[in-house]
Order: structure tokens, then C-alpha cells, then sequence
């Protein structure tokens, strides 16, 4: 390897080490004067030499950002060191509410409420405490209801790289929720 790669990949790792989050590749692109492509390429490049060596530590992809984080083999021994981190524990409910956010994205309390049928205001609060979505912005119509969407630590808890790696739900599964739902409100209108 010749020192400019070398000075390059240790720019990088610099960078992905001391902001702790995910940095855009663009970002990292501009700050080290390099382009885009070259960028990417070193990085992925490091992320194959991580995973193959006995390391600790991995660099992620999030949506064409990286970001350093610890293997999860390691967290054994981090619990160990470590305060224990928080399990968020997500009930049928936060998971349904998660599902309808991360498939209809960007999308309001009222859309939400709409597809469950009924208010959503604690689930959505659970999950914005979880930072698993966030307020994306305003609809742009009276009353300006917040839009929210998914957030990077929604993608880390599932591993996924992107939006585009959520299962894909064929329309005959559809049809069987809708009709599963019907059935359901049937039996609560029978009560």
C-alpha cells in the first residue's frame, strides 16, 4: 500500500473515530479533498479488512454514510466494563406503529392513526424516545402536523444499510392483513 492510500485510510478512520456517528461520504469526501468515488472505495476497502482481521471494532454503512461502531460479538465483554445499555422493549404495538412509519415514510400521527384505527400518541412518543423515528418536518396544510420518519438508529437495530433493504410485502399478504383487520373489528363491533 503507498503512503498517500495509507495517510488517506488514516484521514478516515480519524474521522469516522472522533464523530462517533454516521458522516456522509460526500462530507468526508469534501473535508480530505478527494473525490466521491475514491472516498467510497477506501472505505469499503477498510470495512473488508475490519471484518477479516480479529478486530473489535467494524465500520458501517447507513445510507451511503459510515460510521465506526463496535462488533456485536464484543458487547459481552463491554457489558462487562460498561454501564448495561437500556433494552427497548417493543410491544405488538410500537412494532406495528414502527412498520406503518417505516414503509409509509414521511407520514403524520393522523395517516398513522388512520391505517391502525386507533391514536397513536404513545407509540409514536415511545419511538421517538427510542430514536428509532423522528419529526422529518411539517405538512405544509392547516395546522402543520409534524411528518415523521425513521431514523439511522432504526437501521442499525435491524441491520439494515438502507430503507431500500426493508422486506418487500407481496399485495396477497396484503390482502390477508386487510382481511385479518376486518375480521378483528368485526369482533370488538360484536362485543
Amino acid at each position: 500500500m503507498n503512503k498517500e492510500l495509507q495517510e488517506l485510510e488514516a484521514q478516515i478512520e480519524a474521522i469516522l473515530f472522533t464523530m462517533g456517528e454516521a458522516v456522509e461520504a460526500e462530507r468526508i469526501a469534501t473535508a480530505l479533498e478527494h473525490d466521491i468515488d475514491t472516498v467510497r472505495r477506501v472505505v469499503r476497502n477498510m470495512m473488508d479488512r475490519y471484518d477479516s482481521l480479529d478486530r473489535g471494532i467494524q465500520i458501517i454503512e447507513l445510507n451511503d454514510s459510515f460510521q465506526m461502531s463496535t462488533k456485536q460479538n464484543m458487547y459481552e465483554a463491554l457489558i462487562k466494563i460498561a454501564h448495561v445499555p437500556k433494552k427497548h422493549v417493543l410491544t405488538d404495538v410500537l412494532l406495528e406503529t414502527l412498520s406503518i412509519v417505516a414503509y409509509k415514510q414521511p407520514i403524520t400521527k393522523a395517516e398513522i392513526e388512520a391505517i391502525r384505527g386507533v391514536s397513536c400518541d404513545h407509540a409514536v412518543n415511545k419511538l421517538v424516545e427510542y430514536r428509532l423515528i423522528t419529526e422529518v418536518g411539517r405538512m405544509d396544510s392547516p395546522g402543520r402536523p409534524i411528518i415523521f420518519g425513521t431514523t439511522e438508529d432504526f437501521l442499525r437495530s435491524f441491520g439494515l444499510v438502507s430503507l431500500d433493504d426493508l422486506p418487500i410485502v407481496k399485495p396477497e399478504k396484503v390482502e390477508d392483513f386487510k382481511l385479518e383487520a376486518e375480521e378483528e373489528i368485526q369482533l370488538k363491533l360484536d362485543i
